[in-house]
């Protein structure tokens, strides 16, 4: 079998298994990559919501990754929940420019509890987006980010996002319109990819998932439209298989390994 990518995660953990860590490991291990970790927070979380969160302080962020990155050869990287300023400087200094790096920036949950103060917010605009490759928002992540309103157009939102340095995929829509609207902004100009909305409550998830899946076609070497559109598709496939979930009385889990994904043809084959 051929040697994986090996895609580094840095964010918090959810004890439901929805988000987080849960959500990006196992997306690594859908599309065939080995995933590496460095935790930022603990967080006590179910399906309706945070309960509470302990972040870890920045000397324990800064341990693992330079553990990873001492030992495995690591493609690419994404951040999550960072919880904390300190955290944002350790992800700037030691990825950014190193391996590309996703930045979703996780602001609030599934179930709306805040998980940045305006602090995290400020070291998310100053520190960290001037040096990530590609940040992920939706748009309310993408108003509170560049203190637009949250229904300014799409491509505008986008681009004003962008103006911080990286680029962009903002990603959503209306699943009520029947089709949602993702946007990506390289170098200035804009691209909007739409797909069929799958209309859910078992979403949680979906923005690590898409932001997991992205690091992984990244690391693949897939150009950025091309890499957003196969995480896209890998996220749609994952709503559909979740959509019919009992799981939790809030928000369920999106479904990751086990929607079964075709891998994209960048993925190295498997030997006999």
């Amino acid at each position: 079998m051929t040697t994986p990518a090996v895609v580094l995660s840095v964010a918090g953990t959810d004890s439901g298994g929805a988000a987080g860590l849960a959500a990006d490991l196992t997306t690594f291990a859908a599309l065939g990559a080995h995933g590496a970790c460095a935790v930022t927070a603990v967080t006590a979380q179910d399906t309706t919501g945070v309960h509470r969160v302990v972040a870890l302080g920045a000397d324990d962020v800064r341990a693992q990754v330079e553990a990873v990155l001492g030992d495995l050869p690591v493609a690419a990287a994404k951040t999550g929940m960072l919880g904390s300023v300190a955290a944002a400087h350790v992800v700037a200094d030691l990825l950014a420019g190193v391996v590309p790096l996703v930045v979703d920036p996780v602001l609030v949950a599934t179930s709306g509890a805040h998980l940045a103060d305006e602090a995290v917010v400020v070291a998310y605009r100053e520190v960290l987006l001037p040096r990530a490759d590609v940040v992920t928002p939706n748009r309310d992540e993408a108003a509170r980010l560049t203190g637009l309103p949250v229904d300014t157009a799409p491509e505008r939102l986008a681009l004003a996002v962008h103006a911080l340095g990286p680029a962009v995929v903002l990603t959503g829509g209306d699943p009520g319109s029947g089709t949602c609207h993702d946007v990506v902004v390289r170098d200035g100009t804009a691209t909007v990819l739409s797909h069929p909305a799958v209309v859910t409550t078992h979403d949680h998830g979906t923005g690590c998932t898409y932001s997991a899946a992205l690091a992984v076609h990244l690391a693949h070497g897939l150009d950025l439209e091309t890499a957003a559109r196969s995480a896209q598709a890998f996220v749609a496939r994952a709503l559909v298989t979740s959509a019919t979930w009992e799981l939790g009385r809030g928000r369920g889990p999106v479904a990751h390994v086990l929607s079964h994904p075709s891998r994209h043809p960048s993925t190295p084959p498997e030997e006999s």
